[in-house]
């Protein structure tokens, strides 16, 4: 089973779009699979992310990497981490 990346997201998100060009090249080199999740849906994490999204991270949502990134940004934060 792949382990997921979350992208922490919401209903149009322009950012979010831009981001996912960014995450898919990753998902195969790393074995990831790409979990969107609606910060709108959780009172916690639109606390936490309302103004930073796109945001990807790998589950603890205190350990994340923040839009703006490129493929060289995600693939750094990501090889330190898996």
């Amino acid at each position: 089973m792949a382990r997921k990346l979350y992208l922490y997201t919401t209903l149009g998100c322009s950012l979010c779009e831009k981001a996912k060009l960014e995450i898919w090249p990753q998902l195969e080199q790393f074995r990831l699979q790409l979990q969107e999740v609606d910060i709108a849906e959780d009172p916690e994490l639109l606390e936490h992310f309302a103004t930073q999204i796109p945001v990807v991270g790998l589950g603890d949502p205190r350990d994340v990497c923040i839009w703006p990134f490129d493929r060289a940004q995600l693939n750094d934060w990501l090889r330190q981490r898996i």
